[in-house]
This record gives structure tokens, C-alpha cells and sequence, in this order.
């Protein structure tokens, strides 16, 4: 069976059917088939994971058909395990949206449904892709749904906001096009990834394709100073819109740094790794101060993601197995953490209608049942041992003291502001006395949002309490990149 294209179509299936579907009066139907969709989408997963084999570094699950055959272009998919968990991540994080949003949109509920279905085949397409312009085709797409998202479903500034992500985000990506061909050329006609990962490159040439993938992937992550369209966007998105992004869709640019920029130009890599730490480092520890005065939920939890991902950075310039790996689980980690903490921010926005931090007050006691929920996603934001956002953080510490004792000083900084900025914003919104009418006539969370919040849960303590099962998958590809990294392509 061919397991990764069905991942990818499945669901896009699923939206374009929706995406033609614009009768009034069916929006039940709608509802369904995209639950149907999402729901069949995260099942072809599951022989991926059956079927993987731990302890090897070749690709698995593996198809190449012809494409475009004048400029040797396939549809080329595999996986190892780099790769392998973000195919799940993405289609659970999927279904989490479908039905996290089944209430609280009511307009074009057929293109709503229809972007987040289509975006989430396009998003497993670039993990799984192996052709570097197939690669590109996805990486570009996922634009467009993300954009709609944004700009149809999203707030006052909604506009704006769409306008920026799609630019900043593009300009970056026409850097890697340029690299594309270049490496095109330079492997004599051959866009297969792997391939790529051989050629000897001259010590000029891979500085300048290092500054093309960063360009693409920094924007992407993002990194600081380039991440300045993240808050802009998450503020004016929909709250189906904010998980998929912070879960997903900032993965994809630190995933291109372990298929692409790593491998390919390792020499450069090496060089430029210093530079990449200070920047990972002023994302670790100047961006949480910022999150800490943060007025606005969504826009303190956006600077937060930023200072996590300063962490998937940091870990993959360290070159040591244990901050690679740390990096690779921290962004899993931060796919369950951040999609629940910005569905708990859209459960408070739908019942208020405000993210103002004072707009709130007392909120457990009006919602308990959410309220046990919310401590336990802020908890693991703060990097709480026994929930998922201890393990990757704690990884990559380890591997920053290994690698120079004042990295990892720095790094642990990240432990304090993260608990300083998450606990602050929770006693403001959640404890004390009841703040005011809006806050008292709070209903506690129904079915479905304990639904939602419950599979959230699970996934947080799961890979808190036994991570074993994410990091046994990846182990062996991590040796095989850290062997890429040794070898000099000069």
C-alpha cells in the first residue's frame, strides 16, 4: 500500500470534495465529512507506525514514480527517522482542529473545513517528500490555505496580518529556489534529496546556499530578529488557525534544517554555528522577557513559541546526539503543548470575546473542569517534569553544558522565564476572586471541548512519563546526520 500518499491525498480529497460543497442549509454534513476526513487521515498513520523499523537510518515506506521526466523531477516520498513523527503529529493535530472548531465557526463552513483538510495533506507532503522541487511545490502551497485561513476567518486586522505572513514567508522561500536549482545543476540534473546529501561543494558556494536554506527555514521557525510576523498572525487568527500554525507549520522550517541546510552543507554549517547559537540564545532569553509583558494571551503564548523553538535550534547547532535529538523531540513537544494552550485561549475567547489578560480573573472558579486542564498545559509550557515540555527542553540543556558550560548557563534561563511568563499569565486569568459579570456567567467546557482537551492531555503526559517510544525512531537517524556532519564536503 502506498501509505504516505495516502496521508497526503487523503485528507486533501476530503477538502477539495468539501471545498465545492457550498449548499445552504447542509452545514451537519459539512461538519461530518470533514470529522470523516480528519478521522481517516490520522488512521493511514497508523501502519506507518507498525511498520516502521527502529535501528536503521534508511528510508522506509519508500515510492518514486516519474513526475516531470525532461528535468528528472519524481514523486518521490520516504521516511526515516527525522521525519516519521511529524506525519501523525500532523494529521492528530488536524483532527483536534476539526472538531475543536465545529461550533464556533458559522460562516463558509465548507472553506473553513476545506482549507484546514487540504493544508494538512500539503504539510505531510513536505515531510515526506524526497525530490527537492516536490519539496518546494509543498512548502510553497501550504502557503495559500494558511493565508485564506487567516485573511477570511480571522480579526480586525485580518488583512494585515495574512499580508505578512504571505510575504515575509515567500521572500524567504524564493532564496531556496535559487539553491534548488543551483544544486540541481550541480548534481548534474538530479533533484533527489539524497543525492544532494553527497555532492562536494566548494567552500564559497555552500556558505552562500547555508544563507539561502537559512533564509527560507529562519523566517519559517521563526528565528529572531525575523520573527516578527508570528505575534501579527496568531492575534488575527482564528483559534483553529493558531494551533495548526504553532503546532505544525513552524515545524516545517526547522525540519528543513535537518533535511536540507545540515547535510547538504556541513562545512558551513560548522562555521556559521556560533552565529545560529547567539541568535537561538537571544530567542531562549530576551523573547521570554518580552512574553512576560505581554497584555494579550495569544500574543504572550506566540513570543513563547518563539523562545521554544529557540531550543529546536540551539539543539541542532550543538552537533551532539543528545541536542539533536532533544531538538527533534522538543518540536513534537511543542506541537502538543502550544496547539493546547492556544485551544485553551479560544475556549476563553469564545465565551468572553477577549484575549486582554484583564479581561479575566478567577476563571477556575467559574470553570473547574477547564480550569484542571489549563494548569496542566501551563505546567508543561514551564517545561514541568512528567509532561512533555520537560523532555526536549531538559535534552537540549544537557547537551548545551556538554558542548560549552555558558551555552547551557543560558540556556536553563529559559526554564525560569518560562515558568515566569506561564505562571504569571495563569494567576492573573485564573486564580483569585471571580473578576467581573462576563467571567461569572462562564459555562464550564461541554463534550466536546473535553474531548478536545482530553486528547491533548494524554498526548502530554504520555510523552512526558515514558518519551522512549518518540526517541527509539529517531536514534539511528540522528547517528547517520551526525556522520553527515562529521564529513567534510569540501
Amino acid at each position: 500500500m502506498a501509505w504516505l500518499s495516502l496521508a497526503i491525498w487523503v485528507p486533501i480529497a476530503f477538502g477539495c470534495f468539501l471545498l465545492f460543497f457550498s449548499r445552504e442549509g447542509h452545514e451537519n454534513f459539512v461538519r461530518w465529512v470533514a470529522l470523516l476526513g480528519a478521522v481517516l487521515g490520522l488512521l493511514v498513520t497508523v501502519p506507518l507506525y507498525l511498520g516502521f523499523q527502529t535501528g536503521t537510518a534508511q528510508m522506509q515506506f519508500v515510492e518514486n514514480v516519474p513526475w516531470i521526466s525532461h528535468f528528472q523531477m519524481n514523486y518521490h516520498l520516504g521516511l526515516d527517522g527525522l521525519s516519521f513523527w511529524f506525519v501523525p503529529l500532523t494529521a492528530f493535530i488536524t483532527l483536534i482542529v476539526v472538531i475543536a472548531s465545529w461550533e464556533n465557526i458559522t460562516e463558509r463552513i465548507n472553506q473553513y473545513m476545506a482549507a484546514f483538510l487540504i493544508l494538512s495533506g500539503l504539510m505531510i507532503g513536505v515531510f515526506c517528500a524526497l525530490d527537492g522541487m516536490l519539496f518546494y511545490v509543498f512548502f510553497e502551497a501550504t502557503l495559500i490555505p494558511m493565508y485564506l485561513i487567516i485573511g477570511v476567518w480571522g480579526g480586525p486586522r485580518k488583512i494585515y496580518a495574512a499580508f505578512k505572513f504571505f510575504l515575509y514567508t515567500l521572500l524567504g522561500s524564493l532564496l531556496m529556489l535559487i539553491t534548488v536549482i543551483y544544486l540541481y545543476s550541480r548534481s548534474g540534473g538530479s533533484f533527489d534529496i539524497l543525492t544532494w546529501h553527497d555532492l562536494a561543494i566548494p567552500a564559497t558556494a555552500q556558505t552562500l546556499l547555508f544563507f539561502g536554506f537559512l533564509a527560507a527555514f529562519a523566517v519559517k521557525v521563526p528565528m529572531w530578529p525575523i520573527h516578527t510576523w508570528l505575534p501579527d498572525v496568531h492575534v488575527e487568527a482564528p483559534t483553529g488557525g493558531s494551533i495548526i500554525l504553532a503546532a505544525i507549520m513552524l515545524k516545517l522550517g526547522a525540519y528543513g534544517f535537518l533535511r536540507f541546510l545540515l547535510p547538504i552543507v556541513p562545512d558551513a554549517a560548522h562555521e556559521w554555528a556560533p552565529f545560529i547559537i547567539t541568535l537561538s540564545l537571544i530567542a531562549v532569553i530576551y523573547i521570554g522577557f518580552v512574553a512576560i509583558v505581554q497584555k494579550d494571551m495569544k500574543k504572550l503564548v506566540a513570543y513563547s513559541s518563539v523562545a521554544h523553538m529557540g531550543f529546536v535550534t540551539l539543539g541542532f547547532f550543538i552537533f551532539n546526539d543528545l541536542g539533536l535529538s532533544g531538538g527533534i523531540v522538543q518540536m513534537i513537544a511543542h506541537g502538543f503543548v502550544s496547539g493546547a494552550m492556544f485551544l485553551c485561549i479560544g475556549v476563553l475567547y469564545d465565551r468572553v470575546h477577549s484575549r486582554e489578560i484583564a479581561a479575566y480573573g478567577g476563571v477556575i472558579n467559574a470553570m473547574p473542569k477547564f480550569g484542571a486542564f489549563a494548569m496542566l498545559f501551563f505546567m508543561a509550557n514551564c517545561g514541568l517534569p512528567g509532561t512533555a515540555g520537560f523532555v526536549g527542553e531538559w535534552m537540549v540543556i544537557l547537551a548545551s553544558v556538554k558542548y560549552n558550560f555558558w551555552v547551557g548557563f543560558c540556556a536553563a534561563w529559559a526554564v525560569i522565564l518560562g515558568a515566569a511568563y506561564s505562571l504569571w499569565m495563569f494567576k492573573r486569568v485564573y486564580f483569585g476572586d471571580i473578576a467581573n459579570d462576563h467571567v461569572q456567567a462562564m459555562p464550564d467546557i461541554g463534550k466536546r471541548e473535553y474531548l478536545v482537551l482530553g486528547f491533548l492531555a494524554i498526548a502530554v503526559l504520555f510523552m512526558g512519563v515514558y518519551p522512549k517510544p518518540f526517541t527509539d525512531v529517531m536514534d539511528a537517524s540522528v547517528a547517520h546526520l551526525l556522520q553527515q556532519l562529521a564529513t567534510s564536503k569540501l
